[in-house]
């Protein structure tokens, strides 16, 4: 996930530092922490605690750049060099500069030896050592997996040190290169959130939490660390968004909606400062869009998308390191966009793109013309786009490799089989349809759950369901809409499926239920929409 970066550390500066070493430290507008080091020299002692705050933030080069502030200030300061290098690991988006982290080390000292000799307290040998095994030899998993250890280590020896949990819980979320291990996931919630229940102003604290729950099995667990997050942090953007990886996997969309627009506003202002316009193609905006579509704000929804194509290509993006360059971000809008309002004749189902060189996003954009010319009945031109995904699959196993655990090749392979399940079906092989279909399902259960709008863009049990529905086996089609809402609670089209599934099976109760809670999502909704009338009038009925 590429962000564009704050200059946190510049609006904090304005902002003054309270307590002392060892007490409880606040900086305004992003949160307040505990973390006694040796340096009697107040502003590296100041400039460290910013880094940490923002190290816990995910705010990486501001962080980096306060951890600088502290070496300059002090130039013995261990642990500001270890602030340095940690910045330059990011465990949970499975991102690591060796190179980086090991330089910022060689600033303290050529050898690891020389460099502990020079380190003031055993609490603080004891982080340095562990990140020495971060950065030493091997390969990353290999270093990931002893540097937890290391920090479990440390927590053991030192189990006031609340950092020291907090560090240990991202080390249990990298552990698995990005890839979610419930069990992992929930020791690290739990270290999380003993923090957290004694200071809820920590953002390492709610931050982690997060990050260890945001499934539809755990969000709610991580309800009140969101909600103290956005009050802790209003500066940061990635914090104002984070709240929204619980509210998408319970299906809380007014929520969803809300942080991700304070998280872009938090954006444009900054842009606005340097007179620069506001950016609607990056990470938080694909969040936003979907969140749009959900509520059935599709004019809001439809707005942003156009802007973001507007913006994808432009001189502004090609000269900025600050967008994506290759449209990850406008591909998945534009792709959820249409899944979602199935309206594939519309314009935007026809607006020229060109989806790059990356593989991801071409995926994601063949599989959609794919899928959209299915709909619309011209197979010829579904076996082209599927031809075309095939091609950009290999392509995929080409360069990661073939593993069945690497979740872009699972994804792919769900995609390929829907879109060969659908092409079937529209050409009058329904029995070749579900099974393709059913295949589809079966891959995408041994997938780990991937936080956020659908990794996979088209749900696979939602996609069966509906193929069910058209077929008129409407107990089979339930029981597949229930399916679909396990992994993705309150998705709109899973919910209007259940409802039509059970009105057509005469169980009323299930649909007066499923309709009345897409009246109160769609409650906002752009009037006149064919689903929303669907479930007003449904509603209106008698019983």
């Amino acid at each position: 996930m590429r962000r564009l970066t704050l200059t946190l550390s510049v609006i904090s500066l304005a902002r003054p530092l309270q307590a002392q070493d060892g007490a409880a430290t606040t900086v305004r507008g992003l949160g307040t922490l505990t973390f006694p080091v040796s340096t009697r020299v107040a502003p590296a002692r100041q400039a460290f605690v910013r880094g940490v705050l923002l190290l816990h933030l995910f705010e990486y080069p501001e962080a980096a750049a306060a951890f600088r502030e502290a070496e300059h200030s002090d130039r013995s300061f261990t642990m500001a060099y270890w602030g340095e290098a940690m910045t330059d690991d990011h465990p949970v988006w499975n991102e690591q500069d060796v190179d980086a982290g090991r330089a910022a080390l060689l600033k303290l000292g050529p050898t690891p030896a020389e460099r502990a000799a020079r380190t003031q307290t055993a609490r603080e040998r004891a982080y340095l050592a562990a990140v020495e095994v971060l950065y030493g030899d091997g390969p990353k998993a290999r270093r990931d997996t002893l540097y937890a250890a290391a920090m479990d280590r440390l927590t053991r020896r030192y189990p006031s040190d609340d950092e020291a949990r907090l560090f240990y819980a991202l080390s249990l979320l990298g552990l698995s290169q990005g890839v979610r291990n419930v069990p992992s996931y929930l020791h690290a919630a739990a270290l999380a959130e003993s923090v957290f229940a004694r200071n809820p102003r920590n953002p390492g604290a709610s931050h982690y939490l997060i990050h260890a729950v945001d499934d539809p099995d755990h969000a709610a667990m991580g309800l009140a660390a969101a909600r103290a997050l956005a009050r802790s942090s209003p500066d940061a953007e990635h914090a104002q968004h984070m709240t929204s990886h619980i509210f998408v996997a319970l299906g809380r969309w007014d929520e969803t909606v809300a942080a991700n627009e304070t998280a872009t506003s938090v954006v444009n202002e900054m842009l606005r400062r340097r007179n620069r316009g506001p950016f609607y193609c990056r990470h938080y905006n694909v969040w936003l869009d979907y969140g749009y579509v959900q509520q059935g704000r599709l004019i809001d929804a439809a707005r942003l998308l156009a802007h973001c194509r507007d913006q994808h290509g432009s001189r502004e993006q090609q000269d900025s390191d600050d967008l994506d360059p290759d449209a990850y971000s406008f591909l998945t809008m534009w792709s959820h966009y249409l899944i979602a309002t199935g309206n594939w004749s519309e314009s935007v189902a026809r607006w020229t793109i060109d989806p790059g060189s990356r593989l991801g996003p071409r995926l994601t954009y063949w599989f959609t013309e794919g899928l959209g010319a299915a709909r619309r009945g011209d197979f010829a031109a579904a076996h082209a786009a599927l031809d075309e995904f095939a091609r950009a699959q290999r392509e995929t196993e080409a360069w990661i490799g073939t593993s069945e655990e690497q979740p872009e090749l699972q994804r792919a392979r769900v995609l390929r089989v829907e879109l060969e399940g659908l092409i079937a079906g529209g050409e009058g092989n329904a029995d070749a349809a579900l099974a393709r279909l059913r295949e589809a399902t079966l891959v995408e259960d041994s997938m780990p759950y991937a936080f956020g709008p659908p990794f996979v863009n088209q749900p696979s049990h939602e996609l069966l369901g509906a193929e069910l529905l058209r077929l008129h086996r409407f107990g089979d089609a339930l029981t597949q809409f229930r399916l679909a809402l396990k992994r993705a609670p309150r998705r709109t089209a899973a919910l209007l499926g259940l409802a039509r599934a059970a009105g057509a099976l005469g169980d009323t109760t299930t649909a007066r239920r499923t309709y009345g809670e897409l009246a109160t999502i769609w409650r906002h909704a752009d009037p006149g929409q064919r689903d929303v009338v669907e479930a007003t009038q449904y509603l209106h009925r008698g019983p």
